[in-house]
């Protein structure tokens, strides 16, 4: 069974646990406060463990060039590429607040910190666990430093390789043992054939003592409902309270009657996975009683006979014979009374020869 491990206080996560479902707000409030609390709140009814968002210091994730350059796009909300970002950014005391109302609300709230000033910060700001973003998983130092906190770590893995893979495990494992990985591929919206929810697979069989999960950003609900099937232990996804807002996020989003059936739809499946343990349930015995076969007489059979197949018959009976799969067992035993045609056989009609 994968290592399960508590990710946040009183909810652990991996081996028979029920999915850990992350609602991703990202930067999906247009910079507006009244709306990312909205947004926590449609995470909270619709059923999520986790509303999420992003924190960058904007200073120590970019170099003045990228920050500087023209940013003309049609979801900018400003002249250059950091004009928009500031613009989108909220504060460390909006921060706080944002966590206080995730906390009244009773729904956990974490972000992925984009950079070491502001992981520095969310672990000030105490989040449950951290998510390390695809755009950092293969900064090493970075991922070494975050694991050394002590916190949870959720790791994406969009625009890596297997070999950073594990390059990642190697670098985590020291430090903390409490991580698990999500299967991602960074495109927005993303297509179904580039998804690869095998990967999954890949990972459980390379790093067999931690969870995996998925980080969608496809349009709809059906491939994360699959990921579920497939044993995705967390699942991330991107919310919206319109997928038509500016924004490059929206439209790979989930508003919030989809996110509500999502979660509606991934604990039926999590229902469905049952026991180990293949046996006639239950709810089945009145189908069998009905429709259930069994052995009969293939013709009639004197007192004294000694059964073999040509005496033997299956079929839907009353009341119920022996049963077909275990049809050897009456071979070679004698007849201890007449048995018509059609008339269920059992092991007490029989005596050994």
């Amino acid at each position: 069974m994968p290592l399960e491990f508590e990710l946040a206080p009183g909810r652990k996560i991996g081996g028979d646990n029920p999915c850990f479902i992350i609602a991703e707000i990202g930067q999906n409030h247009q910079g507006d406060i009244e709306i990312a609390k909205q947004l926590i709140k449609v995470a909270k009814e619709a059923g999520a463990d986790c509303a999420k968002f992003q924190k960058s210091e904007l200073d120590f994730k970019f170099n003045k060039a990228a920050l500087a350059k023209p940013y003309t796009s049609k979801h900018s909300w400003g002249k250059t590429y950091g004009e928009h970002k500031r613009f989108l950014e909220f504060s460390h005391d909006q921060y706080r607040q944002l966590k206080a109302y995730a906390e009244e609300l009773g729904i956990f709230f974490t972000a992925s910190g984009m950079d070491e000033a502001a992981q520095e910060f969310l672990d000030e700001l105490n989040v449950p666990f951290f998510k390390i973003g695809s755009g950092d998983t293969n900064n090493l130092k970075f991922l070494a430093k975050s694991a050394k906190m002590g916190r949870p770590m959720i790791i994406s893995s969009g625009m890596q390789t297997l070999e950073t893979m594990k390059k990642v495990y190697k670098t985590v494992k020291p430090f903390n043992e409490n991580f698990c990985f999500l299967q991602c591929t960074s495109a927005y919206p993303l297509a179904p054939e580039d998804v690869h929810l095998r990967t999954m697979d890949v990972y459980r069989k390379e790093f067999p003592d931690i969870p995996v999960g998925y980080s969608g950003h496809e349009s709809g609900m059906t491939i994360t409902i699959a990921a579920v099937a497939m044993g995705a232990k967390i699942v991330e996804r991107h919310i919206t309270m319109d997928k038509s807002w500016k924004g490059n996020d929206h439209e790979a989003s989930l508003e919030p009657d989809e996110l509500t059936d999502l979660i509606k739809q991934i604990r039926i499946v999590e229902r469905s996975f049952g026991s180990l343990v293949k046996e006639m349930r239950e709810c089945e015995l009145p189908t069998y009683n009905k429709l259930g076969k069994s052995v009969v007489a293939a013709k009639d059979i004197p007192a004294g006979t000694i059964i073999s197949e040509e005496h033997l018959g299956v079929k839907v009976a009353i009341p119920k014979g022996h049963a077909p799969e275990n049809r050897s067992e009456l071979l070679g035993k004698r007849s201890k009374r007449t048995i018509e045609y059609d008339e269920s056989i059992n092991l007490e009609d029989l005596v050994n020869e």
